[in-house]
């Protein structure tokens, strides 16, 4: 069978419509239409029943998604297995959120690569929303986020507890800088502080807002770890009576991830936020 009728198929159930399917496909109605009618008619079945609302399975396209996912599954593991140079024995693809690659990706990188020679790695850095995504679609085997969702199917583990706490400059305290540390942040701060996000300032960017606070002064909300050496300078003071919020960060798998460096490299990350002395950023 033609993979690509396959993930054609996938695609429309996890949009919802042939539309959006196409959208994300980057191609016409038409040709993931015509892709449907093609995969029907070597099935000799009905697949999607089409109404105002979208597309939804029938009973025979219920039954074959199981199928369609194995055999996209199936052909890309074999893909990655047939790529890999001789002195490779797996490969694994992980991801994290633009907040975090800084220095965690860099560090969870550093020991796979020390623990696990033979071990080919994929990187990839994006929003949270577009990483979950693809590890439901096993583009990703792994990765790290502050916010997760709790899929069926998906595994959600607390890697690290840490703070966003509010410091400032010693040289120069103002002006005050938002920066937007997600949803959970902006309403738990609204509930105590709520003109903080009326700021002159605002990031939606950790390192940015850091490098201007170091740089020309100013207070505002930032990771533990990350300002914890410049309190220890004396360049950042924390700002007493403030109220500090939890910031944990997690790992997400999926739970069918049969891959055997998985655990390993679940337990390289483990291990990279005990010996990391290098939080800059």
């Amino acid at each position: 069978m033609d993979i690509l009728l396959a993930k054609t198929f996938l695609e429309i159930m996890s949009a919802g419509t042939f539309v959006e399917a196409a959208r994300r496909l980057n191609i016409t109605q038409t040709a993931v239409t015509t892709r449907i009618k093609n995969l029907e008619s070597k099935l000799n079945c009905k697949l999607f029943i089409r109404n105002r609302s979208g597309a939804q399975l029938t009973r025979e396209g219920e039954v074959f998604s199981t199928h369609a996912l194995t055999l996209v599954q199936t052909w890309q593991k074999a893909q990655d297995q047939l790529k890999l140079p001789v002195n490779l024995t797996e490969s694994m693809h992980i991801g994290a959120d633009v907040s975090l690659w800084n220095p965690i990706m860099i560090e969870w990188l550093e020991q796979i690569t020390l623990s696990f020679p033979t071990v080919k790695v994929h990187i990839e850095v994006d929003q949270t929303s577009s990483l979950i995504k693809k590890l439901k679609e096993k583009k990703l085997d792994a990765i790290v986020v502050h916010l997760p969702s709790y899929f069926s199917g998906l595994i959600v583990e607390q890697i690290v507890e840490e703070k966003l706490i509010h410091v400032r400059s010693t040289k120069e305290q103002n002006p005050y800088l938002f920066i937007d540390w997600g949803s959970e942040f902006k309403n738990q701060l609204d509930a105590v502080l709520p003109l903080s996000r009326q700021a002159m300032l605002s990031f939606n960017l950790g390192p940015m807002a850091l490098k201007y606070l170091l740089k020309q002064g100013g207070n505002g909300y930032f990771r533990t770890r990350v300002v914890e050496p410049y309190i220890n300078s004396g360049e950042l003071e924390k700002v007493l009576n403030s109220p500090e919020f939890a910031y944990p960060i997690f790992v997400m798998y999926s739970e069918d991830n049969d891959k055997n460096s998985l655990p390993n490299t679940i337990t390289c990350l483990q291990r990279s936020f005990k010996n990391s002395n290098s939080w800059v950023m």
